[in-house]
This record gives C-alpha cells, sequence and structure tokens, in this order.
C-alpha cells in the first residue's frame, strides 16, 4: 500500500497540489516539499505517457514521501492499464456517473480473475524482476479515486461510493458547477448544498471524500465543509499568481522609492 493510499484510508487528511506543466523539474522542485501527493492531469494537458513517466520518475527521485496520482482523461480500461504499468501511486478519474462506471474502473485496474488489467512486465513491475511479486500484490494497492462532476454522479454518489475498490471520491468543482447551471458560483447557497450531499454520501458509504480548490485562500472554507482530503493550488496558476505579486511589489517600491539626488 502506498503512502497516499493508506493517508485516505485512514482520513489522515493528506495534502496535494496539482500540476499540469508536463516537465519533470516542475514534479522533482514540488515533491521536495511537505506534501502527500502530486496530482498530474493528463485530461486537460498534452502530457504524453513518455511525460507522465518522467514526472514518476521524477517524483520518485525526490527526497520526502510525496506520491505521484495521475488524473487520466477518461474511464478508458487502456488508457489505465498504461498509466498504472509506469508505477504510479494512484488514478483520478473523471466523470463516474453511476455504480456500473465505478466497477468497471475498479476491473481495469486489477489483474484477473478479479479485473481485465494486462500482466507485462513494465516499469511497475521493475522490467520484470519483480514480476510475480508485483502481480500477487498489486490488485487493490493503486489508490482509485472517482469523481463526481455530473448531475447523475451527483445522485449516484453513495452507489459509487459503495463499490469495493473505490477509495474516495473527487468533487470536480469546474464541471459539476457547470452541470448544475451554476458555473464558478463556488460560495453560493446551492452549490454549497451540492457539495454537502457528496461529502455526505462519503460519510454514510464510510468513503473519504476530496475536492480541489485553485484558490489557496479558500483551503479553510473547503476543510470547513467536511473533506477528507484537498488538492490546493495549481502549478501554472501559482507561478503566474507569485511573479503578478512580484510585479505589484516592484511597482510599490518605484513609486515610494526617494529619488536620488542629481546634485
Amino acid at each position: 500500500m502506498t503512502h497516499i493510499k493508506d493517508a485516505i484510508e485512514n482520513r489522515d487528511h493528506p495534502f496535494g497540489t496539482w500540476t499540469s506543466i508536463g516537465h519533470p523539474a516542475v514534479a522533482e522542485g514540488l515533491a521536495q516539499l511537505d506534501l502527500d501527493f502530486l496530482l498530474v492531469d493528463m485530461e486537460h494537458t498534452t502530457m504524453s505517457l513518455e511525460t507522465v513517466e518522467g514526472m514518476a520518475r521524477a517524483v520518485d527521485a525526490a527526497s520526502g514521501e510525496t506520491d505521484a496520482v495521475v488524473r487520466v482523461p477518461w474511464n478508458d480500461p487502456v488508457r489505465l492499464k498504461r498509466v498504472i504499468d509506469i508505477g504510479i501511486a494512484g488514478v483520478m478519474v473523471p466523470m463516474i456517473d453511476n455504480a456500473e462506471e465505478a466497477r468497471e474502473l475498479v476491473r481495469s485496474l486489477r489483474y484477473p480473475p478479479d479485473g481485465i488489467r494486462g500482466i507485462a512486465g513494465s516499469r511497475a513491475t521493475g522490467y520484470g524482476r519483480n514480476f510475480e511479486q508485483y502481480v500477487d500484490n498489486a490488485n487493490g494497492s493503486i489508490l482509485t479515486i472517482a469523481q463526481i462532476e455530473t448531475e447523475e454522479g451527483l445522485e449516484n454518489a453513495e452507489e459509487i461510493a459503495r463499490v469495493d475498490g473505490i477509495d474516495a471520491l473527487f468533487v470536480g468543482p469546474a464541471d459539476l458547477s457547470a452541470a448544475l447551471g451554476m458555473f464558478a458560483e463556488w460560495d453560493t447557497e446551492e452549490f454549497a448544498d451540492a457539495v454537502e450531499s457528496v461529502v455526505r454520501a462519503g460519510e454514510e458509504a464510510g468513503t473519504p471524500v476530496g475536492t480541489l480548490t485553485v484558490d489557496t485562500g479558500a483551503i479553510e472554507a473547503r476543510i470547513d465543509q467536511g473533506f477528507d482530503f484537498l488538492i490546493a493550488g495549481k502549478d501554472i496558476s501559482l507561478l503566474m499568481g507569485s511573479v503578478d505579486e512580484a510585479i505589484g511589489d516592484y511597482e510599490t517600491a518605484l513609486e515610494t522609492a526617494i529619488p536620488v539626488s542629481s546634485d
């Protein structure tokens, strides 16, 4: 069992951040911080499998216990098989709408007879050196997160959470708010009620629930909503925000600087 899977299952309130910049230096740098996991996004980026493999290696090379979790583009057994063969700690899968889709997800991550994952001497098996040991112990070892992002997913959140092998639910705030006709209305009562229903579904099923906030100023509010784990910040947004702040500091310094005498 990986560090992040264990932390989520034990409700230790693990914390991660989001990366969409497909460069190993970004992953390696972030993994040196006190993060439980790094979410590598393949759904809305141009990252290839080779890029994700490089990101996973960079996370593994960094000191500390940071794990790599990959958000795949879709609930597709072929994509899932190829991603987990890289040897990552877990996957997040978008748009899980019902229990059957959740069961399909779990089957994609498990070797027969429990699933349909093909067997190969991949990086996850040490390129075949730990082949039999890995195959014997892999089923159930990969953190499996189902995203709740649609009206149907919202309605079926508890039954999705009860599927054996689903380790956590994850509220996708942007897509869910759009699906409910209230895009980006994060602080409205209506959206708060929707979020609360997912958190409650997780509690009823005994399954942890997490979410994302790009705005790090909203961390406390998200914790107050009852989430068990959180992804906060996004690499490109944090980078742009820091540079924008530096620009402001520079302009302020120029305005307040004492003019140099020409005498």
